[in-house]
């Protein structure tokens, strides 16, 4: 027994001499570096992507619910709401949580009956979906109440969840649309005011993070943080809805009768430069904006998609602010204040004399006025405005020259934005470069052709003149409300620089006067074919028409097409208002002016006394018109414009009249 013990022994020995020391050193390598490995796992996972593994445990074991921020109101200058937002829910459904088909029609059949929408179609989307989709959006309080009240007593998951969010909703629908603007599936702005100051409409979001079940379902009590949401600040417009009304119920009629392709309004107050009304025909509704209008519903099939879209982003947009014109004669009382500044000539002196035509230096065809071959004779500037005679214009353009037409261009804000707080505005208007500008031309800017502005700049610069000369930055928004504390932001008016002096603008005003007194305005005082005169109100005024050019890659004037326009301000000695109409295009007594001044008038016979605007002291003597009702205005404009009513810088095709246009 004892010899087999030591065999064994022996054995034993001799298996052990056989591991080689390279063998156990290979051995301890190996463990050596699957420890390090281990190591640098565990390290990896601790100190590289701890934070991520965290992340995914705790979503596995939490949900987070963003808690959408109440969109601030828009109102008007009065108090009326012109945007508002209400709380809604967002119902969405993960099928994967719901167990058996049973169960899946069981839900289909309540929500299907609770939303008022399609079993069909929302069963077979939960017997084929897996994944989480949205039910339906815009859900009001009680009808999530009766899903909850349906889930209460159910023992299986539902996959239901609710997420709760605001809609915007606009009571006026088309009031101001293009101002107003719009919001997206996100409830952020879009367009308007809407986009321009949605940092501040639109808030901040919050969230809530709770404990979920294994059916993705809360916890109830389970919240473990919670931050609230900020809401959107309020916003507050300087227009006042029913002046906005005025402007558009008469902006829209005159559109219809005339057939005209579009036209624009603006009013402002020019010792603030707060805008009244600004409006744009046709225009939209912003509960349904992707709706074509009835302008664009006459070719909407026929439109490719492309097209489509950019007709409806065309719709949205506020012409006053985007779209430049060549303003027409309009123009001259910014070359009248230019002229009376630098001391070119005064306003009663005779300095004119209008033969009829016009020759420009270096022309073989004349600049013809519309008496041709008759003239306007002798002329001051007065009378020149008075007649709106464009070779009176053209001499007066000459002798002020280039370089200060350009400076006082600059001084007025031609070169450069408003600044009104709308997105769209162009840098700047359209108009020659200096160093290559020719007579004929300079001539041709004096009565508002040959360049193009925004009727915005048109009207901020007769704003600049009615408010003794001093340029004002056009305002839209007059204060923001913080919603949360009550906070209030007033915007006061912004000053941007002196232009002309008092004693220029006060001429110019008196000239304006002269022009609706006797000149081609007087249909705004003078017309008894239009109810209630406004002839007891003291009134300054231009007439424009400017003939439209081709923008499609076209060069020169489109036949029979113009822009048709009205400047006016009340009253002359204390401008409280300022307000320009622009008719495109209209195809019935196209070249006539008269009924642009009618139209103005329509509007402003009831904004007038709505703003408490006295009359003069002879106001009243032959109508009352101060107690002017809405229903009491005129539905059919013209009574028919006979060639004298035509205002003198239009000149008719037959003519062949050499105008200074190509």
């Amino acid at each position: 027994m004892k010899k087999k013990k030591n065999i064994k022994a022996k054995s034993n020995i001799n298996v052990a001499n056989k591991i080689s020391p390279k063998k156990i050193g290979l051995i301890l390598f190996i463990s050596l570096f699957l420890m390090i490995a281990l190591l640098l796992r565990v390290a990896y996972l601790q100190f590289v992507d701890g934070n991520r593994l965290q992340k995914l445990a705790t979503s596995q074991q939490t949900l987070t619910e963003t808690i959408s921020a109440k969109r601030g109101t828009i109102y008007d200058s009065t108090g009326n709401a012109l945007a508002i937002s209400y709380e809604t829910d967002k119902i969405y459904l993960t099928p994967s949580f719901i167990k058996t088909d049973a169960n899946k029609t069981a839900v289909a059949q309540s929500l299907a009956s609770i939303l008022e929408l399609d079993y069909n179609d929302l069963l077979t989307k939960i017997l084929n979906t897996t994944d989480k989709f949205l039910v339906a959006s815009e859900v009001e309080q009680d009808k999530v109440d009766a899903i909850n009240n349906w889930k209460k007593d159910l023992k299986y998951s539902t996959g239901i969840s609710f997420e709760e969010t605001t809609s915007r909703s606009y009571p006026y629908k088309t009031l101001a649309s293009t101002i107003i603007g719009f919001v997206g599936a996100d409830n952020q702005g879009s367009t308007g005011i809407e986009a321009s100051w949605n940092s501040f409409l639109s808030g901040t979001a919050g969230k809530s993070v709770s404990l979920k079940d294994a059916s993705q379902s809360e916890i109830a009590n389970s919240n473990q943080s919670y931050i609230a949401a900020e809401n959107g600040y309020d916003v507050s417009l300087t227009i006042d809805s029913n002046i906005q009304s005025i402007v558009e119920k008469q902006l829209s009629q005159a559109v219809d009768e005339y057939k005209c392709e579009s036209g624009i309004t603006i009013a402002m107050n020019p010792s603030t430069g707060k805008i009244l009304a600004m409006a744009d025909y046709p225009s939209y509704d912003c509960n349904n904006q992707n709706q074509p209008n009835s302008y664009l519903a006459k070719t909407w099939d026929s439109l490719s998609s492309e097209k489509k879209n950019e007709a409806l982003y065309r719709m949205w947009t506020p012409k006053a602010v985007t779209d430049e014109y060549e303003p027409g004669s309009v123009f001259k009382i910014v070359t009248s204040s230019i002229a009376l500044e630098e001391n070119v000539v005064d306003t009663d002196t005779v300095n004119f004399n209008c033969t009829g035509a016009y020759y420009v230096p270096g022309e073989s065809r004349p600049i013809k006025c519309h008496k041709y071959p008759n003239s306007h004779g002798l002329q001051s500037l007065r009378q020149a405005l008075e007649n709106s005679c464009n070779p009176a214009f053209v001499d007066l353009g000459l002798r002020i020259g280039k370089n200060r037409t350009y400076k006082y261009y600059e001084a007025y804000g031609f070169f450069e934005k408003t600044g009104i707080s709308l997105s769209g505005e162009p840098k700047s208007g359209i108009f020659y470069d200096i160093n290559k500008i020719n007579d004929h031309e300079l001539g041709t800017m004096s009565f508002g052709q040959r360049f193009t502005i925004t009727p915005l700049q048109m009207i901020t610069a007769a704003s600049a003149i009615a408010n003794d000369g001093v340029l004002l930055q056009p305002q839209i928004v007059d204060h923001i409300t913080n919603t949360d504390t009550g906070e209030v932001t007033t915007f006061t008016p912004n000053e941007v620089r002196k232009v002309i002096s008092k004693e220029t603008a006060d001429k110019v005003a008196s000239m304006m006067e002269s022009v609706v007194e006797i000149g081609t305005g007087k249909k705004v005082k003078y017309d008894d074919s239009i109810k209630d005169s406004m002839s007891g109100y003291s009134i300054g005024g231009k007439t424009g028409t400017a003939e439209k050019h081709y923008t499609d890659g076209k060069t020169g004037r489109i036949p029979g097409e113009y822009i048709v326009s009205f400047l006016g301000c009340a009253p002359v000695e204390n401008p409280e208002v300022v307000c320009y109409t622009i008719m495109d295009s209209p195809k019935e007594d196209t070249q006539s002016t008269a009924f642009s001044t009618e139209f103005w008038t329509y509007i402003m016979k009831q904004v007038l006394p709505y703003m408490g605007v006295s009359q003069t002291e002879d106001a009243g003597k032959d109508k009352d018109i101060t107690n002017t009702k809405k229903s009491d205005i005129k539905d059919n404009y013209s009574q028919g414009i006979t060639q004298e009513d035509m205002p003198v810088e239009t000149q008719t095709e037959n003519q062949n009249d050499y105008t200074g246009e190509e």
